[in-house]
């Protein structure tokens, strides 16, 4: 048989990768054939060489005992363990695992037959072996790499999950606490415009604390969604935001707004995306210099614009901006999650949040959201 595997394998390697190709989802690629069918036909032709020479413990060492040895892998169990780890990191299945090895055993029998070779029990015996062995190793390790991966994951999504609710919360009781500190210096009339600020910012707290519980209870309720005025919603961000100003000793601007613009999805959760940008640009913005808010129409489209005067991102900063846990400003007061935040509820609401960095100057983040009728 090693000499017929010898003489057929650039056949057998093109009819296995016809078999792959013709699966959904699949074709061959040259890093999963780093350690599949090739150099599995290799080690097999060694093996039955081996085998025919009466050099029973090379063949084992090659491709291992009936059976295998999982404390001691042979050379194709080694080979094996890396495709089985490669098709994971290519996003298969582990039934595809073991079908790149049927491929293989279907091709030689197929192009056996239609040469009329004849092969002898021993060696049919030698290539199951061989077979199951390469089989049991590559699944075995494509399932301890896909356990350590989903661990991973939940890992990594446990962790983001904390940090989207610890950077709420602290959010909430920064503009509490701004809010306070202003009553609380007699500048400010009780009742006015900072009461409001700092009512909503409990009231918000509390709404963040009750949702976490809900999520935990497996009870989370959609939003209800309506349309509302874009002048409001720009107006309670501007509440909150002016005390950031205050603080930053810079200037907030608003720009007018038309009253008939309208947008809908959950007012909480946009509003605080927005509230997210504004304190993100009092983060970076230089002293003394201001912050610019405006909402206009484009088409169907509302767009809000949030500019500051940072001086400008860092080069590549746009296309990583947006990312859990990335910082690309020399602050790193935060957890990296106020924009991933701010764009995921924008999304949530039909819309799209981009950056445009302005060198030198700073950078303008827009919401675009699709313009809703006023009732």
């Amino acid at each position: 048989m090693h000499r017929f595997l010898y003489n057929n394998r650039d056949e057998l390697i093109e009819r296995c990768k016809a078999k792959v190709a013709q699966r959904p989802r699949r074709a061959a690629t040259a890093a999963q054939l780093v350690h599949g069918v090739p150099i599995f036909l290799d080690q097999l032709m060694r093996t039955l060489e081996a085998q025919e020479n009466g050099e029973v413990d090379e063949s084992f060492r090659i491709s291992g005992a009936a059976g295998g040895d999982a404390s001691d892998l042979s050379e194709m169990g080694r080979s094996a363990a890396a495709h089985g780890k490669e098709l994971l990191e290519l996003g298969f299945s582990v039934d595809q695992v073991v079908h790149d090895y049927g491929d293989l055993c279907q091709a030689i029998t197929d192009l056996a037959v239609e040469r009329d070779a004849p092969f002898s029990v021993d060696e049919f015996r030698t290539l199951n072996r061989c077979l199951d062995n390469a089989i049991a190793d590559a699944v075995t390790e494509f399932g301890v790499w896909r356990d350590a991966s989903v661990a991973l994951q939940q890992t990594a999504d446990e962790n983001e999950r904390l940090g989207v609710l610890v950077h709420e919360l602290r959010n909430y009781l920064h503009t509490a606490t701004l809010a306070f500190t202003a009553l609380e210096s007699g500048k400010v009339p009780i009742g006015g415009a900072t009461s409001t600020v700092l009512k909503r910012s409990l009231t918000s707290l509390a709404a963040l604390l009750n949702l976490s519980l809900s999520q935990v209870r497996g009870t989370v309720e959609a939003p209800q969604e309506a349309a509302f005025p874009v002048a409001s919603f720009v107006a309670e961000a501007r509440h909150a935001a002016s005390l950031d100003a205050s603080a930053k000793g810079c200037a907030l601007s608003v720009l007018d707004v038309d009253a008939t613009l309208g947008i809908s999805g959950d007012r909480e959760r946009l509003v605080a995306a927005l509230v997210n940008l504004l304190q993100n640009a009092f983060k970076f913005t230089q002293a003394h210099t201001e912050v610019t808010l405006s909402a206009y129409a484009e088409g169907d489209y509302v767009l809000i614009d949030v500019q500051d005067h940072c001086g400008g991102l860092p080069p590549g900063a746009t296309s990583r901006i947006f990312q859990p846990f990335v910082q690309v400003g020399d602050n790193k007061s935060g957890l990296g999650l106020g924009l991933s935040i701010a764009r995921r509820s924008v999304e949530a609401g039909g819309g799209v949040l981009t950056v445009r960095d302005l060198p030198g100057t700073g950078c303008v983040f827009t919401i675009k959201l699709p313009r809703k009728a006023l009732d």
